[in-house]
């Protein structure tokens, strides 16, 4: 078992990470590599962040468990295979402990990595006491300093929940992180909220909806939750302000998240803080407080993942790699991201009101089209999914700054294309490859 540290075993560290998800896994081992000392401490001991615990893999975990339960139930049928597809049902009881057990395995293998690495894991919790020190309080309260000559926020950020003197009965509800934490299966959810948590959120107008109505899936739109009655546990009762009532097993609050930087003697030091508590940060990570970086979604930039992950790496070059890297930083435009709905949903680069608002109208041309993808041929109408894509192109070289795609497949059709936004293709560059038949993605190299 990789130890954890409950002191220092150095008068001065080169890196002190506050926080032990995918930025400060990314920043640490990077440091690592050059040969530097490093300390990550993370408050519960859970390494991997809201990624790897309450985010990115239970949710894909689960996305695919409903993917399959929908294939078995509706498509099997129109594919003539043969068999009693409602004897098979989906056990939660037994499912969320495996799922639960994949995560811990997870944390170990982060753990094992900063073993192998040399990064040293201490669980507490971090606080500046200055811009080369910080203090770790033990979760037995015993307390000790560590000494640096960096240091970074990496805390991440947590879901908003309203009070219940906001809306009466919220606290009835739980946030995304306490979805996982259910024992029993809800088999009626309003989920409060449309953000990519929720369910999607507007990339584009292409985008807004196919979904509405479609697996079960009944959106509410310019409604305003009001008040949440009943047991948890049991029936609930959610009340919007267009008098609807709804009768659902749980609430999941969606509204959006928070910087985790309370308490930290962040501001105390000089470190300036956006409204929401989201670290300041210039476009090379640093904060306000010279030596104090941030990273991640404490610092409010594109909440993802990959991007915590590329912007540590990063800015471990920049500070402790060779001297080619002194300018090393993460460019935030043309950031992919996906949307685990049903269809699922991928963009990356401009929408199109934002490229008719920085480039004008004039030279902004789309293309689009819209279809249902092969797959879905042997099935009754209602089962077909949509499948939309949109290209948006500018300048008299139809330059393609953005991709927006809707349908099977577009969680893993999107990454290929983000490289060529990234590498500023043209449309003619795509008309120029040769189409792969028969799939859903030629369309967006043969589109007219």
């Amino acid at each position: 078992m990789p130890p954890i540290y409950d002191k220092p075993t150095t008068e001065k560290y080169d890196l002190v990470i506050i926080g032990g998800g995918s930025g400060g896994s990314g920043f640490s081992r990077r440091a690592a590599s050059y040969g530097k000392k490093v300390a990550v401490v993370e408050k519960d001991g859970k390494l991997g962040g809201t990624c790897v615990n309450v985010g990115c893999v239970p949710k894909k975990i689960m996305w695919h468990a409903a993917d399959l339960q929908e294939r078995v139930h509706n498509h099997t049928k129109g594919y003539h295979i043969k068999g009693d597809a409602a004897a098979l049902k989906f056990d939660w009881a037994t499912f969320k402990p495996q799922r639960d057990a994949y995560i811990r395995k997870l944390n170990g293998i982060y753990a094992n990595n900063f073993d192998k690495e040399g990064v040293e894991h201490h669980t507490g919790f971090g606080r500046l006491t200055s811009a080369t020190a910080v203090e770790v309080t033990r979760p037995d309260g015993q307390k000790y300093t560590l000494q640096t000559d960096h240091v970074c926020i990496a805390t991440g950020g947590k879901p908003v929940i309203p009070s219940d003197q906001e809306i009466p009965g919220a606290s009835l509800g739980v946030d995304s992180d306490g979805f996982f934490e259910l024992e029993d299966q809800p088999k009626r959810v309003a989920v409060v909220g449309a953000d990519r948590v929720a369910y999607f959120r507007p990339l584009d107008p292409a985008n807004d909806y196919a979904v509405d109505g479609t697996n079960r899936v009944k959106i509410h739109k310019s409604s305003k939750v009001t008040k949440v009655q009943g047991e948890k546990g049991k029936t609930l009762t959610v009340t919007t302000d267009k008098g609807e009532s709804i009768e659902v097993d749980a609430v999941v609050w969606a509204i959006g998240r928070h910087a985790l930087s309370g308490d930290m003697g962040l501001e105390e030091l000089g470190v300036k803080l956006h409204p929401n508590g989201e670290v300041v940060t210039d476009e090379y990570q640093n904060s306000t407080v010279k030596g104090v970086t941030s990273i991640g979604d404490v610092q409010g930039k594109a909440l993802l993942t990959p991007v915590a992950i590329a912007a540590g790496r990063r800015l471990g070059n920049r500070l402790f790699g060779p001297p080619e890297f002194k300018n090393d930083k993460l460019d935030y435009e043309n950031i992919p991201t996906v949307v685990f709905s049903h269809p699922p949903i991928g963009t990356v680069g401009l929408t199109e009101p934002q490229a008719r608002k920085e480039y004008g109208d004039d030279s902004v041309k789309i293309y689009k089209t819209s279809f249902r993808g092969l797959y879905f041929s042997m099935m009754e109408d209602d089962l077909k999914e949509p499948t939309m894509f949109k290209l948006v192109c500018v300048g008299p070289e139809e330059r393609v700054v953005g991709v927006h795609i809707l349908g099977q497949g577009c969680d893993e059709i999107t990454q290929g294309f983000a490289v060529a936004v990234k590498m500023k293709a043209r449309k003619r560059d795509l008309d120029d490859t040769v189409a792969i038949h028969p799939t859903s993605a030629e369309e967006l190299v043969t589109l007219r």
